[in-house]
């Protein structure tokens, strides 16, 4: 229960930086300011492998409680809720989550045991950072999500990880820096190993932070926002919609922090009162009825369940 959790904040903590990189992608172009260098060095890249991971592994604890046919349902509904976003923003990613989790991970949960899935997922990464292929990472950290979840790393082995991919993250990130010519975009290669090393950084980094004493209020801001994961990124997406005039237009980039904090602003509280009254999400909770062709039971009795289920696992 604790560490599923501690999924459901770093899940949170995915989707503000999602929000966060995706306002300022609508709004990024030439020349480039102070803002866009800080976004692109601590940000961009950094938090959809997180979320990527976050979606192998839960794809592990949907299979262990429902099976194979459910989380095809599941990921068939994901699909539908990404065309209907593609409507309005063209970015959407759920569509290639959907694709992606039913032609790689499903075959994949045919294998036995962690170590087979770890040395594959851990190849796929290679491979897809070596070719240059970003959407091919998504599956990649697909497998390398479901092996962490199948293995079952020990909790004593964050803090070195957090140390080394810091201190990588850093390295290779001035590196990019200073072989990039100006005006060009720079290795790629070097700049996804950076953002990777980046995106390990933050999550074991976080995962620290949760377990320390002071971490309650941290925790009960980012637990409902990652709860409802699913209804945040698409009302954010659907915020930077309305807004792409502005972001567009504004020079300063000012605005993207503004979009972003006010959008967050409102997600974060709107999620824990959410939370406090009901089981699953608003789209979660649609996600739900439509994968088990069923009404689900979502309101809370006088704010309280005795019986109050695990938190979903999935993207929601």
């Amino acid at each position: 229960m604790s560490r599923i959790r501690e999924l459901d904040a770093l899940r949170g903590f995915a989707v503000c930086g999602i929000m966060l990189v995706n306002t300022w992608q609508h709004a990024v172009h030439d020349p480039r300011n102070g803002i866009d260098w800080t976004l692109e060095a601590l940000s961009q890249s950094r938090f959809y492998p997180i979320f990527s991971l976050l979606f192998g592994i839960s794809f592990v604890l949907v299979l262990e409680r429902a099976g194979r046919w459910v989380l095809l349902s599941r990921l068939f509904w994901l699909l539908c809720f990404g065309l209907v976003q593609h409507v309005f923003y063209s970015g959407e990613v759920l569509t290639d989550y959907a694709v992606f989790g039913a032609l790689v991970l499903l075959p994949a949960s045919f294998l036995a045991g962690g170590p087979p899935l770890l040395i594959l997922g851990a190849a796929a990464v290679v491979w897809a950072v070596w070719v240059g292929a970003g959407p091919i990472l998504i599956p990649a950290l697909f497998l390398l999500g479901m092996a962490l979840m199948e293995s079952r790393p020990p909790g004593r082995l964050l803090l070195p990880v957090f140390a080394v991919s810091a201190l990588a993250s850093a390295l290779l990130t001035a590196a990019w820096f200073v072989t990039r010519a100006p005006g060009a975009p720079g290795n790629w290669t070097l700049y996804s190993v950076a953002a990777l090393a980046g995106a390990t950084a933050y999550s074991t980094g976080l995962l620290l932070a949760l377990r320390a004493r002071w971490a309650a209020p941290l925790s009960a801001v980012l637990e409902p926002l990652g709860r409802m994961a699913l209804t945040t990124y698409v009302s954010g997406t659907l915020v930077i919609a309305l807004t792409s005039h502005l972001l567009k237009t504004d020079p300063t980039r000012l605005s993207v922090l503004a979009v972003t904090t006010a959008t967050l602003a409102v997600q974060i509280p709107f999620s824990v009162w959410w939370q406090s009254r009901y089981r699953y999400g608003p789209l979660e909770w649609i996600w739900r009825c439509l994968t088990w062709f069923r009404r689900v039971p979502n309101r809370l009795e006088s704010g309280r369940d005795q019986n109050r289920p695990l938190p979903d696992p999935g993207v929601s």
